[in-house]
């Protein structure tokens, strides 16, 4: 992140995986010493050291988002967008070991998901319905809440802020940003409702909780929404931008990333022929996918780094 450059790819093939195995999300160690990943059609979750050597591995149908508990022993897992029916349960991982239990949250699609700093309460949200479901690992005790409003939402992402009081979920059909007050727990009924354009995806907050970033996967604009007035204050446009997906912070803050897909839009969408075009033909790169980087400061697209297809999910380390 020093230079925003690629410096390593890891190729799932060299360890035994399909050219499909569709690695989606990744969660990483707050000191970087192991990164976890998610392949939703391999069916698997793999644990990498630093010097990306394959660990462990576990089976886990159709996984989805992955959450770790920076200040606890567990990695969390829900499940795949892909995933029609999956088993309403979420993967409870113990890192040390790569241990894993399912556990019923007794909701449909399991799919947003987030861990409270310092408590590890777990936050997942159903794709299917308009249910929140907390789940406390100390004894396994899990409440449903509704959430309210005559649509189906489509929870597709939740953040939690540094300081573990705030978390924001994205509604892929509602075009919405849900605030919740963790203060308020176990009381889940958002305290502010920020209208977005088309299908916020993954959002993330900055170190310092001030900012969150918001990519919208069918507008190809990244939402930029400041916390201490919880408004949005801008929306990012710009070259390589093109189905934003995952998102990430610097652990110093200055950067964001926005990872973008660059498939083919379909007509249906507000920006269908904005798709990104790589700066070289090298033949077979024209759906190259993309990670933006983005100036905390001025707010303003600085670099766009070309990387394999469909750019998805992201992951930083951030020190305790």
């Amino acid at each position: 992140m020093e230079t925003n450059q690629v410096i390593r790819t890891v190729d799932l093939q060299e360890f035994g995986f399909p050219e499909n195995a569709s690695p989606h999300h990744i969660a990483v160690e707050p000191d970087g010493s192991h990164w976890y990943v998610s392949l939703i059609t391999a069916n698997q979750i793999l644990k990498f050291d630093r010097d990306n050597n394959l660990v462990e591995r576990n089976d886990f149908v159709r996984p989805g988002l992955l959450a770790l508990d920076p200040d606890g022993e567990n990695l969390y897992a829900g499940r795949s967008m892909a995933a029609v029916s999956p088993p309403q349960a979420i993967g409870v991982i113990r890192r040390s070991d790569m241990t894993l239990e399912e556990v019923g949250i007794f909701l449909p699609r399991p799919h947003a998901l987030a861990v409270q700093p310092g408590t590890g309460t777990v936050y997942t949200a159903s794709l299917a319905v308009n249910q929140i479901a907390t789940f406390f690992p100390e004894d396994e005790a899990v409440e449903l809440d509704e959430l309210e409003g005559d649509r189906q939402h489509t929870m597709v992402g939740f953040a939690i802020s540094p300081d573990g009081r705030w978390m924001i979920g994205t509604t892929e059909l509602t075009g919405t940003v849900f605030v919740f007050d963790l203060d308020r727990a176990p009381l889940m009924t958002p305290v502010d409702t920020i209208s977005v354009n088309a299908a916020p995806w993954h959002p993330v907050f900055t170190p310092d909780g001030r900012w969150a970033y918001v990519g919208n996967n069918r507008d190809n604009t990244v939402n930029v929404i400041d916390m201490g007035t919880r408004t949005l204050t801008k929306v990012i446009d710009g070259i390589g931008l093109a189905q934003p997906h995952g998102a990430a912070v610097s652990p110093d803050g200055r950067f964001a990333y926005i990872s973008s897909r660059n498939l083919e839009m379909s007509d249906d969408r507000s920006r269908a022929g904005h798709v990104y075009t790589p700066r070289y033909d090298l033949g077979g790169n024209t759906r190259a996918g993309t990670v933006v980087v983005i100036d905390t400061e001025s707010q303003e697209i600085v670099k766009v780094i070309e990387i394999e297809e469909y750019g998805s999910g992201l992951g930083a380390a951030v020190p305790n």
